[in-house]
């Protein structure tokens, strides 16, 4: 099968591609690039006006299967990635039962192969169920599929514990994704710790359970030399203390989602339960941090820990609705406007953030559109305003604080092993 790609702006942050050219696609596989190609037999998409890129890889997705289907699956999930420009997406180990057998790698693996092409990369539990108590059987997850391991959802508390998780890991060459909170300062608490949490008589989550935990594992990464990547970074101190550690040349990477870039958490005030989410929308001085850090690479890559709920459990009061917000499908618009139109980062950026970098984190062989490479690409319209309508979403969830916005940027096919499997 041959698909051709024609007249296409291209960007590839590794190879430096740039231009209008053209991408001849055989058998799942990136063969020519160049200007004026022509197949007679190839499958021919016009992207005329279009950027073409390395897939988008997000390497925070929670799919919510097995177990919690009503409010996503591996399918839905899937579809939604696609709408959003995905071609792969690797989904947290929170499920029911939790995902920290190779049994459950083996479900999620199967259930992907019916999706519609996106490529699903399971990330098996640190411990057993979750708990916290007994630490999983890495080399075992790791050979079912396993891209990485991590207690996402459920921060590791035990310092000795997840100390023997990252050495264990060492050795299998797995990255351990580490969700930073200090589980006493946070429990039972909805909002930042701030001048909104005090409004609403709240008390707070204060950024500095999140610091605390990331100052350990960044310790715990220089002691072990494994490599620990920090999930969904919220504060300006997190983004200092791993910049700190990434200059002593400690094996740190770090991720933060659009939300942690675009809003404070002044929109609880406005949105209420859409507005909550885990770590908790921050203070400007947050998300000024957040900018600086994305602009001088000490954030490695936007992910979107798509996190979708029900109707019913968003409708329950702040204080008992639970965290989380759906991303796949706004995150790259998010970026272009909130990032690339405001001039706060380049699209070669941006693109590097959401392809090679978790590419590279995960140990995946993609996010390149160099010659031989796997023909996982998006395309999208650098300039297409479009207004967020959650009741279009490929998702079964529709809790999002972006409803009605008006973002600038959109993709328009989204291109899995030479096959496209979305197009607008």
């Amino acid at each position: 099968m041959k698909l051709l790609i024609k007249n296409g702006t291209l960007i590839d942050p590794v190879c430096g591609l740039g231009g209008i050219m053209d991408i001849l696609i055989e058998d799942g596989t990136i063969t020519v690039i160049g200007n004026d190609l022509d197949d007679r037999q190839a499958q021919v998409v016009d992207a005329t006006g279009l950027h073409v890129c390395a897939g988008l890889i997000d390497m925070h997705v929670h799919l919510r299967d097995p177990g919690l289907t009503y409010k996503e699956d591996i399918l839905t999930g899937s579809a939604a990635a696609a709408k959003g420009g995905f071609t792969a997406i690797a989904c947290m180990p929170n499920t029911k039962p939790v995902a920290d057998s190779p049994e459950i790698m083996e479900y999620i693996l199967n259930k992907a192969k019916e999706n519609c092409g996106v490529r699903v990369l399971p990330i098996g539990a640190l411990s057993m169920g979750q708990k916290g108590g007994e630490i999983t059987d890495a080399k075992a997850l790791k050979e079912a599929g396993a891209v990485a391991i991590s207690d996402d959802g459920v921060p590791v508390q035990n310092a000795n514990l997840m100390r023997d998780a990252l050495l264990r890991a060492h050795r299998n060459k797995l990255t351990v994704l580490s969700h930073c909170e200090d589980d006493d300062m946070v429990r039972g608490r909805s909002v930042n710790e701030g001048r909104v949490s005090r409004q609403l008589g709240l008390p707070g989550r204060p950024g500095i359970a999140e610091e605390l935990m990331v100052m350990r594992d960044a310790m715990l990464a220089e002691e072990t030399r494994t490599a620990v990547h920090i999930c969904h970074v919220s504060t300006a101190n997190s983004v200092n203390i791993i910049r700190q550690f990434k200059r002593k040349g400690v094996r740190i990477t770090c991720e933060t989602c659009p939300q942690y870039f675009t809003l404070t958490h002044e929109e609880i005030l406005r949105q209420g339960t859409m507005a909550k989410v885990n770590p908790p929308l921050r203070a400007t001085k947050d998300k000024l941090g957040i900018l600086a850090g994305l602009k001088d690479g000490t954030i490695d890559c936007i992910v979107t820990d798509h996190a979708p709920h029900s109707a019913e459990e968003k409708a329950k009061p702040l204080t008992e609705a639970p965290a989380g917000m759906v991303g796949l499908e706004t995150s790259l618009g998010l970026a272009l406007t909130y990032l690339y139109h405001t001039g706060e980062l380049s699209l070669n950026d941006i693109i590097q953030k959401m392809t090679i970098n978790p590419a590279k984190i995960l140990g995946l062989r993609s996010g390149t559109l160099a010659l031989g490479a796997v023909a996982d690409l998006t395309i999208f319209d650098l300039n297409e305003r479009w207004t967020v309508d959650p009741d279009q979403f490929a998702s079964k969830a529709r809790n999002t604080p972006f409803a009605g916005m008006e973002l600038q940027g959109r993709v328009k096919y989204t291109i899995v092993g030479g096959k496209v499997i979305y197009q607008d």
